[in-house]
């Protein structure tokens, strides 16, 4: 039977390879030369866990399921498993319950930014702060309210992302029932607020069956009422505000507690930023996906099938993989550590969903397609319980396992009656097993299969690289199942029906495959919805409606709109972000603006950088720029930058580009060590500063990274914060640049 080869690492997968996931010690030892050291490494490193009559077995059986990208661990783990980095491997918390005291929101901050430190994506319940104007006994003021302690939060997250090499990444969650709902629900129509949140709402059953009778909803905290609102209006609201503006999210809270094999000793109420994994406080969980890809046999032809044997192992050696995993990571924090042992959960996934449907014919969305995700999901579950009851066997349970208790309702109470029976009979090693989670460059990796289950997006589009010399690469990146379609029937062959893109599909295909997959996943999926612009609001409210009944945990959707931008649109880049024509805005009389000081080593007087603001629709943008020195060496080329600089803010647009191409300016002589970083050139360092004010006015992103990268595509999509391109798609639960790898989520 056919079986496509591997193709070899593509450069631009190799690119960010050596970028994100190649481990140069620094201390004499050789750095990896290719994605197999980096295999070699993790496969090592997973199988310490593992007694040492059976660890080089092991170690070779980890090797070989990662060699062919058939099981690709999360990010996490492949940057740091088996390198002197004390970082976690985990890839999701949930911190601890928000005491509503001083101290105690103080305290649960630390802890937050010591996990946030490690790599860790991280979620709050802000429902047990009590809500703004309430008093506050002892020292005569009111409560400031929940949001405005999101704000120190975001602040927290903002500076240690300005500290590190990885973007932090935060959901917020608020009960449908706190008195502060509706500011909750309006957090984020303000652009430039609360950007490194994720926000959901807690959406209970109750509420939902308020909403259906048109009932009303008391707004309680602590068992005082402070209001009593229409549900069906206060749905409105949440609703509106995703149309309008994409968050928040919906979690169903109540769903998700009742579904959770560990009902009997742990309450949920939050998830990690993307969605897929609702956990209790000082929950954590890893990741890994099986890439289906890697799994059909004969693509392309009537005989078309995955080979449910091979998928059936590869499962089951992934669990033995990730349940190592959880003995040999650092904890941020002492209680992670021990909420990790006691319950031992971990998220098998899967990738590459729609590319290894079209390879089999199938249409995404279609009934057929989501019945055989179905039955490919369930073998994963089957294999994965299976291996998790042997482990139990070989290793015993999860700790808190509770052979009473364990199945008697929720997802496990589903299983089947020969896997309940050998819980019964062994008990399990974990808690819980399988998510769907955002593989992000992690499929990019794999040959750019679909990622997650998402559909595909688009079959190809150019990517450009910049390297810190100047120079620039361009790479053509292709869809993974139009790449072997093509090399097997020839360049110029017209591609068949199957190949179906997002922008395809209705909301309810989506829902469809989501569903599909849901019924055999014990933890949740991180999904987005892609909605056009012009959909209708009554139908986008049915969206919603239509993720309740299906039985659906959350639902996650995107529509373009003014404060994030268009995914898809005909309109130029320039449009997308924010610019009007092409003639210069004229100045007003004054201008609001901010002086910043900016010391460099090699001259004897500081630089002084004004930068003017203009407000457009809400959102505040560079207009201008002075830079003053008492310095005279620099007067001319300061003049002529401030000119060419200010001509093009004043033009408008993504004028993110004016930091790319001052931080990628290298000075031959050398350039400085400024506050521990080394800066190439001065004319680097003031492209940071201007970076710096365009993320405090709100006008980028603070999760932009330094790397420089650009292409086009043949559809626009928002422009990214990070390369400045029109390629920001909205997949997963997070923002994912096609053109550089950006994700609002890692």
């Amino acid at each position: 039977m056919d079986i496509p080869a591997q193709p070899s690492l593509a450069p631009i997968a190799r690119e960010i390879w050596a970028m994100k996931y190649r481990y140069s010690p620094g201390d004499g030892m050789e750095a990896e030369t290719g994605i197999e050291d980096s295999w070699r490494r993790v496969a090592h490193a997973v199988s310490a866990a593992e007694g040492s009559d059976g660890r080089l077995v092991w170690a070779d059986s980890f090797y070989r399921i990662l060699e062919d990208y058939r099981f690709l661990p999360a990010g996490r783990i492949l940057a740091g498993a088996g390198t002197n980095r004390q970082v976690t491997l985990f890839n999701c918390f949930v911190m601890g319950r928000i005491p509503d005291s001083l101290d105690g929101i103080f305290i649960q901050l630390k802890e937050a930014a010591l996990t946030m430190q490690q790599g860790g994506g991280i979620g709050h319940d802000f429902s047990t702060l009590r809500p703004r104007g309430a008093p506050v006994r002892g020292v005569g003021a009111d409560a400031s309210g929940p949001i405005s302690f999101m704000e120190v939060w975001d602040a927290m997250c903002k500076t240690i992302m300005s500290a590190g090499t990885r973007r932090g990444a935060m959901m917020g969650a608020m009960r449908c029932d706190h008195p502060d709902i509706e500011d909750f629900i309006a957090a984020k129509q303000q652009s430039g607020r609360l950007r490194n949140f994720n926000l959901s709402v807690l959406v209970t059953d109750a509420f939902m069956a308020a909403v259906k009778a048109k009932a009303e909803w008391p707004l309680v905290f602590e068992g005082r009422t402070f209001r009593i609102v229409p549900a069906a209006r206060l749905w409105e609201q949440i609703i509106r505000a995703t149309y309008e503006y994409a968050e928040p999210g919906v979690i169903f809270i109540d769903r998700i507690n009742a579904e959770n094999n560990l009902s009997y000793c742990e309450t949920i109420g939050a998830t990690n930023p993307c969605g897929e994994q609702p956990l209790p406080p000082y929950g954590a969980c890893l990741l890994g996906s099986l890439n289906l890809t890697r799994f059909v046999l004969n693509p392309f032809s009537p005989d078309a099938c995955i080979d449910e044997s091979a998928l059936r192992r590869t499962a089951a050696t992934a669990v033995r993989f990730l349940d190592n995993v959880i003995d040999i990571s650092h904890y941020p924090l002492p209680k992670q550590r021990a909420e990790a042992f006691a319950k031992r959960r971990i998220g098998l996934g899967i990738t590459g969903l729609a590319d290894a449907l079209v390879m089999c014919g199938l249409n995404y969305g279609a009934w057929e397609a989501a019945e055989v995700a179905r039955q490919w999901m369930a073998a994963i579950e089957q294999a994965a319980y299976r291996a998790s009851i042997a482990l139990a066997e070989e290793r015993g349970p999860f700790p808190l396992f509770d052979a009473s208790r364990f199945g008697a309702t929720g997802h496990a109470a589903r299983l089947s009656e020969e896997l309940r029976g050998g819980i019964a009979r062994h008990g399990l090693r974990n808690g819980l097993l399988t998510s769907v989670a955002p593989t992000g460059t992690i499929s990019l990796i794999a040959g750019n299969v679909s990622s997650g289950i998402e559909p595909i997006f688009s079959l190809r589009y150019e990517r450009k690289v910049v390297h810190p010399g100047g120079s620039t690469r361009s790479e053509a990146v292709t869809d993974y199942a139009a790449a072997l379609y093509w090399q097997k029937y020839g360049a110029d062959a017209p591609l068949p029906p199957a190949f179906v893109t997002a922008d395809q599909l209705t909301p309810s295909a989506h829902l469809l495959m989501q569903a599909a997959v849901q019924k055999h996943v014990d933890s949740a999926i991180s999904k987005t919805i892609n909605i056009p612009e012009d959909f209708p609001f009554e139908g986008f409210k049915d969206v919603y409606e239509e993720a309740y009944d299906l039985g659906l945990k959350g639902c996650t959707t995107y529509r373009p709109n003014a404060v994030t931008g268009s995914v898809l649109s005909s309109a130029p880049p320039n449009h997308l972000a924010g610019a009007g024509d092409d003639k210069p805005r004229q100045r007003e009389e004054a201008l609001p603006g901010m002086t910043y000081k900016l010391r460099w080593p090699e001259s004897g007087h500081a630089i002084y950088i004004t930068i003017n603001d203009v407000v457009e629709e809400g959102v505040r943008r560079p207009f201008e720029i002075f830079i003053n020195s008492k310095n005279m060496e620099h007067y001319a080329w300061t003049v002529a930058l401030t000119r060419m600089i200010s001509a093009v803010f004043r033009r408008g647009g993504d004028v993110s580009f004016v930091v790319e191409e001052l931080k990628a300016v290298f000075d031959p002589r050398g350039g400085q060590w400024m506050d521990g970083r080394y800066v190439p050139s001065l004319l680097a360092a003031i492209g940071g500063i201007i970076e710096q004010h365009m993320i405090d006015c709100g006008f980028l992103d603070p999760g932009r990274e330094s790397l420089a990268v650009s292409g086009s595509t043949a559809r626009s999509h928002i422009a990214c914060p990070r390369c400045g391109n029109a390629m920001l798609l909205f997949q997963e639960g997070c923002a994912t640049c096609l053109s550089c790898g950006y994700s609002k989520c890692s």
